[in-house]
C-alpha cells in the first residue's frame, strides 16, 4: 500500500481444516512454555472407596457380612439381618461407605447373592428407607450390578410385599426388582441353599417356627402373641403419641 507507516502490520489467516504446524508462528515467551512437559493431573478417589476409615462398629453389629459358602448356582452370599442394623443412629452416607468398602475388600471375584432376613424387624428402628437403599444401588460400580444375580427375601411381612410391589417399580432399577425372590420360610431357603452354607440367627429360626404354626400372621389375620412378626399399625392413623406406641405393643 502507498503511504504505509511503521504502524502497518500484516495477517496471515490459515483454513481451520488444514494440518499445519501453527508453532512458529508463536511468541518466544509462548514457545517456551509449550516445550515444558505436560503437568499431570491427579483425581481424588471417590469418597466411599477412602480405605482408611474405621468400621469396627458396624462390623461388630453382623448385619452384613460376607458368609463363608455359595448357594447351589455357585453365587457367593452376602448376609444382611435387618434387626441388627440400629437405622436410627446410622447415616446413609456411613452406609454406603459401609457397603462399599465390604464389596471392595471381601467380596471375590464372581457372581453373588444377597439374603436379607426380614424377621421382625421394625420400621422405625431398623429400615433406612427405600430412597437409600436405591440410592446405595444405584452408586454401585456397573460390574457389582452386573454380577448381583438374586437378592432372597426372607420372612417378607404383609406391608413390605405391598411397598415393594407397588413402589418397588419406581423406586428401585428394573435390575434390582426383578432380582427379588421372596422366601416365607426357611424351608423354602434349602431349595437354593443348603443349610451349611449360611448361617442363621437363632431368633430367625424361632421366627419361623412360629409361623410355621400360625402361618396366616404373614398377612396380619391372625394375633402373633409371641410378637415376633411384624404387622401393619392400625392404630397409627388415630394421630396421638399415646395410642401409637399403645398399638405397637399389641401389633408389632
Amino acid at each position: 500500500m502507498r503511504g504505509s507507516t511503521s504502524e502497518d502490520f500484516s495477517v496471515l489467516v490459515l483454513a481451520s481444516d488444514l494440518g499445519v504446524d501453527a508453532r512458529p508462528f508463536l511468541s518466544p515467551s509462548e514457545r517456551e512454555r509449550e516445550s515444558l512437559p505436560a503437568e499431570e493431573n491427579w483425581h481424588d478417589c471417590p469418597s466411599h472407596l477412602a480405605s482408611d476409615e474405621d468400621f469396627s462398629d458396624l462390623d461388630a453389629l453382623h448385619f452384613f457380612r460376607l458368609e463363608h459358602g455359595s448357594d447351589k448356582s455357585g453365587n457367593r452370599i452376602f448376609r444382611i439381618v435387618g434387626k441388627y442394623f440400629p437405622a436410627p443412629v446410622i447415616c446413609g452416607e456411613r452406609l454406603k461407605r459401609y457397603v462399599f468398602h465390604k464389596i471392595n475388600t471381601e467380596m471375590p471375584e464372581g457372581p453373588f447373592c444377597i439374603v436379607y432376613m426380614h424377621s421382625t424387624v421394625q420400621k422405625e428402628d431398623n429400615n433406612p428407607g427405600l430412597t437409600i437403599l436405591r440410592w446405595i444401588y444405584e452408586e454401585l460400580p456397573s460390574d457389582s450390578k452386573d454380577r448381583l444375580q438374586v437378592v432372597y427375601f426372607i420372612h417378607p411381612g404383609l406391608r413390605s410385599r405391598l411397598v415393594v410391589a407397588t413402589l418397588g417399580r419406581f423406586f428401585l432399577s428394573g435390575g434390582l426388582y426383578w432380582k427379588i425372590k421372596y422366601v416365607s420360610r426357611l424351608q423354602y431357603l434349602w431349595e437354593s441353599i443348603k443349610k451349611d452354607e449360611i448361617e442363621i440367627p437363632e431368633f430367625v429360626q424361632n421366627h419361623d417356627d412360629v409361623l410355621e404354626h400360625r402361618p396366616l400372621t404373614d398377612y396380619g389375620i391372625e394375633p402373633d402373641l409371641h410378637h415376633l412378626t411384624e404387622m401393619p399399625p392400625m392404630a397409627f392413623s388415630l394421630g396421638r403419641f399415646d395410642e401409637r406406641w399403645a398399638s405397637r405393643e399389641f401389633m408389632s
